[in-house]
C-alpha cells in the first residue's frame, strides 16, 4: 500500500475511472466510483484504527486485517471490541467485508458484488449519519455488464485499481482536495450535466473569499448553502479561516445522487458530523431551516440558471417573499432562490450568489423585487464574470454579493469579464485575475474601464437597471489606419505575386506537352497568365 505525492494521489484516482469510462456517461460513473473510493476509505479508516485500539497500530492494511479478525473471532473480547470500534467510528464493517478482505476474493476469483453490497448496506445501518449513503451505486446495473460475471469483472476492475492506495494514510486536507480533483474532473466530462454539482473552484474562492473578508478569525462560523450540490462551495469556507475546525456547514440539495456526493465530501475533509447539517429537499417549496440556527454569518449560492418553480400565490404569504409584494416569474426563479438565501443572512452577514446576467435588467415582477433591494440597500456590489467558465453553460455569469443594514446604498460595479486565461475549451480565472478582483472589492473605488462605485441617485437615474455596462465603460477606440502605409503593403503584395506568377509560368513553359496534359497546362498558363 503506497502513500505518494498528492499529485500521483489524484492521478491513480482518476485513473481508476477508466474502467468505467467506456461504459457509462461521467454523470453516472461518478456515483460507483466516488462511492467505491469513500468504501474504501472508510475500510482502510477503520483497519488502521483498530489496530491502534489493539495496541498494535500498523499502516499495512493485511496486518491490520489479520489483527482486526482474530480480535473479531474471540468470543470473550469481540463484543467489548465492536462496541468501542462503532463508538469511535460510528460505524464497522465486517473483517469478511472490508475492501481488504474483498480485494483477497478479487484475487481468488471468488469475488461476488453481493458482498460488496451487503458491506455498503452494513454501512449505511449503522447510524443515521450513514443511512442511504450508497443508494446510487446500483451493482445489479447493467450498464456494468450484461450478465453478472461481467458486472463482477467491472466492480473487480475498478476495486483493483484503487488497491494499491492506503486512503487511510492521507489526512482531511490531501484526501478532501483530491476528492475535489475527481469532482472537478467528472464535471469537464459531464459536460452540461455539470451544473447539478460543481461550481469551477475558482468562483468558490472568489465568492469564498468575498463572503469571510473580515471574518477569517471568527470562531464558530456558520455557512449556509441552500443549492449546495457537491459541497464544494460550502467546504471551500474551511481554506479562509482561521478557526476551521468550528465551522458550522448547513446546506440543502435537491437531487438525491448530488446530496449523497456532499455527504461523502464532507467526510473526506474530515468535518465532524456534530459541524455538519445536511438536508435532501426541495430549497423553494418548503423554506429551511426553520429550527435554530435559521440564519447564517454567510450566504453561499449557485442555483441553477433560470429554473422553473410553481410561483404559487400562497409564496406571498411566506415570510421569504412577502415583503416584496411580488413573486417571481414561474420561468425564471433566479430572483426566488435569491430571496431565499437573503432571507437567511444574519444582519451582519454576507451573501455571494452566481446569476445569470437577466437579474440585473430584466423587467416586470423581476424589476420590483430588484429595485426594493435596491431600496433597502441590499446589493452591495455586482461583479460580471467571463463568459464560458461554467461546465454547463457558456454564458456570461454574474456573481451579486448581498448584505443587511448597509449604512450606503451605492453599488461597486466590477467587469471582469476580460479577466481570463483560455485552457482547451473552458475559460479560466487564474489567481492573478481573482486577486485583481478581490482587492477591487475591499478598496471600492473607481478604476477605469474595470469597476466602478454608482450611486443609489445614479441607480434610480437609469430605472434600476443594474447592467455592468451602464456603470463600467470598457470600450476600447480601435488604433486609427495609415492609409498611405496600408496602400504602399498592398502595392508590395501585389509585387510579390506578380513575380511569383512569371516563375510558375516559366516552369510551365518547360513542361512536355502530351495529349494527356495539354488541357492541364493551357488552363494553369490561362491562370498564371
Amino acid at each position: 500500500m503506497t502513500k505518494g505525492t498528492a499529485t500521483e494521489l489524484y492521478q491513480a484516482l482518476w485513473n481508476s475511472a477508466d474502467v468505467l469510462r467506456s461504459k457509462m456517461d461521467a454523470s453516472e460513473y461518478k456515483n460507483y466510483l466516488l462511492g467505491l473510493i469513500f468504501y474504501k476509505y472508510l475500510s482502510d479508516t477503520m483497519l488502521v484504527h483498530s489496530s491502534e485500539m489493539l495496541e498494535e497500530k500498523t499502516e499495512n492494511l493485511d496486518e491490520a486485517l489479520d489483527m482486526y479478525r482474530e480480535a473479531y473471532a474471540d468470543d470473550e473480547f469481540s463484543e467489548e471490541f465492536q462496541s468501542a470500534l462503532v463508538y469511535e467510528m460510528s460505524y464497522r464493517i465486517k473483517p469478511e467485508l472490508t475492501f481488504s478482505a474483498l480485494m483477497e476474493e478479487i484475487n481468488n476469483h471468488t469475488f461476488q458484488r453481493e458482498h460488496l453490497q451487503q458491506g455498503l448496506r452494513d454501512i449505511e445501518q449503522s447510524s443515521n449519519v450513514f443511512e442511504d449513503l450508497f443508494e446510487d451505486i446500483d451493482l445489479n446495473s447493467k450498464k456494468l455488464g450484461a450478465t453478472p460475471q461481467k458486472q463482477n469483472d467491472t466492480i473487480s476492475q475498478v476495486m483493483k485499481a484503487l488497491d494499491n492506495l492506503n486512503l487511510a494514510n492521507y489526512d482531511g486536507d490531501a484526501l478532501g482536495d483530491a476528492y475535489e480533483y475527481l469532482i472537478g474532473q467528472f464535471a469537464e466530462d459531464s459536460g452540461k450535466k455539470a451544473g447539478e454539482f460543481y461550481t469551477p473552484s475558482q468562483v468558490s474562492t472568489l465568492m469564498t473569499r468575498i463572503a469571510l473578508a473580515n471574518k477569517e478569525d471568527k470562531k464558530g462560523l456558520t455557512v449556509y448553502d441552500p443549492t449546495m450540490g457537491s459541497g464544494s462551495l460550502l467546504l471551500n469556507a474551511s481554506k479562509y479561516s482561521n478557526e476551521a475546525s468550528t465551522i458550522r456547514y448547513f446546506g440543502q440539495e435537491l437531487n438525491t445522487s448530488t446530496y449523497n456526493l456532499a455527504r461523502m465530501n464532507m467526510f473526506l475533509h474530515d468535518v465532524d458530523p456534530e459541524n455538519q447539517t445536511l438536508r435532501n429537499g426541495d430549497t423553494l417549496d418548503v423554506d429551511w431551516p426553520q429550527d435554530e440556527p435559521t440564519n447564517f454569518d454567510a450566504v453561499l449560492m449557485n442555483p441553477p440558471y433560470s429554473a422553473k418553480w410553481s410561483a404559487a400565490k400562497g409564496f406571498l404569504d411566506d415570510p421569504r417573499f412577502a415583503s416584496y409584494g411580488v413573486l417571481p416569474p414561474k420561468s425564471k426563479a433566479d430572483f426566488a432562490f435569491l430571496l431565499h438565501g437573503y432571507f437567511h443572512l444574519k444582519n451582519d452577514g454576507k451573501m455571494a450568489i452566481v446569476l445569470p446576467h437577466g437579474v440585473l435588467f430584466r423587467g416586470a415582477a423581476e424589476g420590483k423585487i430588484r429595485k426594493a433591494l435596491l431600496e433597502q440597500g441590499a446589493i452591495d456590489t455586482v461583479i460580471g464574470l467571463p463568459a464560458n467558465i461554467f461546465f454547463n453553460t457558456s454564458i456570461p455569469t454574474t456573481v451579486v454579493i448581498l448584505k443587511k443594514n448597509r449604512d450606503s446604498r451605492d453599488v461597486l460595479f466590477i467587469d471582469a469579464s476580460n479577466e481570463f486565461t483560455k485552457v482547451k475549451n473552458q475559460n479560466k480565472l487564474e489567481e492573478k485575475h481573482l486577486d485583481k478582483i478581490y482587492e477591487t472589492y475591499l478598496k471600492r473605488e473607481n478604476v477605469e474601464k474595470y469597476a466602478h462605485v454608482a450611486t443609489y441617485e445614479e441607480i434610480e437615474e437609469n430605472d434600476f437597471n443594474l447592467n455592468i455596462p451602464r456603470y463600467v465603460d470598457t470600450y476600447e477606440e480601435a488604433e486609427p489606419i495609415d492609409v498611405v502605409a496600408l496602400k504602399d503593403e498592398m502595392k508590395q503584395t501585389d509585387q510579390e505575386i506578380e513575380a511569383v506568377s512569371k516563375e510558375l509560368l516559366a516552369m510551365v513553359d518547360d513542361l512536355e506537352v502530351t495529349d494527356d496534359t495539354k488541357d492541364i497546362i493551357d488552363a494553369l498558363k490561362e491562370v498564371l497568365g
